[in-house]
């Protein structure tokens, strides 16, 4: 077999199924991986060399938390090409392969992509290390793993006490955005915003004219199966708020 196998020869990106991993991981377990002290340890240079270049004081704006394979950071990146992202994921194949895919689509399309990257990394554990207070103006959270049995709900990537963190790392008007196709997690996500002070709900015309509203199920990979198999989905869509 050549070299690059695991790579499409006519596109060069990665090819899929060598890069499956297990669809959850257990975010409470700790994995080796390198965790950067604070937000100031993050090497930009490694992620957006040619960014950096240009900008060097530049920081990330949008994180995707558990990015899987990358199609949402791939759809916003050309949308946004002034704001950073970076996709949070915990599987180390699956990481590689966003990292094997930005790679593949900045050598393929000059000048693009240059503003997406992806980290491997236990968001539930590391976002202080990763960003400042009031960094963020967007946070998606799309397809999250349901952990159904109820002792495992402390597992679930939106809680009471995780968005206190988000609520830190995120501007004033900030948005969070997560979808899901498990009712019960969808009504779990939205009580759990609706209840936190710092958060409040978009509204029907607010929804409608964010464009990125649309992509939640139509970028990824997910959401794309839900809607072959003529799924339902939930979304809860809140923007960071000043409290008084």
């Amino acid at each position: 077999m050549g070299e690059n196998h695991t790579h499409n020869k006519k596109t060069g990106l990665p090819r899929k199924r060598f890069y499956r991993a297990r669809a959850h991981s257990n975010p409470l377990s700790d994995s080796h991986f390198p965790i950067p002290i604070s937000p100031c340890e993050v090497d930009y240079s490694l992620h957006y060399p040619e960014v950096v270049k240009v900008d060097p004081c530049k920081r990330i704006e949008f994180a995707d938390v558990g990015c899987g394979f990358g199609g949402l950071l791939i759809a916003l990146a050309p949308l946004f090409p002034d704001n950073l992202m970076i996709g949070m994921e915990l599987r180390d194949k699956v990481t590689e392969y966003v990292k094997e895919r930005i790679l593949g689509l900045r050598t393929t399309n000059s000048g693009q992509y240059q503003n997406i990257s992806v980290v491997r990394t236990n968001s539930m554990k590391y976002i202080p290390n990763y960003f400042e207070k009031g960094q963020l103006k967007k946070m998606f959270f799309l397809f999250p793993d349901p952990h159904f049995k109820e002792k495992n709900h402390r597992r679930r990537v939106i809680s009471p006490f995780l968005l206190d963190e988000y609520a830190y790392v995120l501007a004033v008007g900030g948005i969070i955005y997560t979808i899901t196709d498990v009712e019960e997690l969808g009504e779990w996500m939205k009580s759990c915003l609706e209840e936190h002070p710092m958060f409040e709900a978009l509204t029907s015309e607010e929804l409608e004219a964010d464009q990125v509203v649309k992509l939640l199920s139509a970028a990824t990979e997910e959401g794309q199966k839900v809607a072959r198999n003529g799924g339902q989905t939930f979304r809860a869509v809140f923007r960071r708020i000043v409290t008084h």
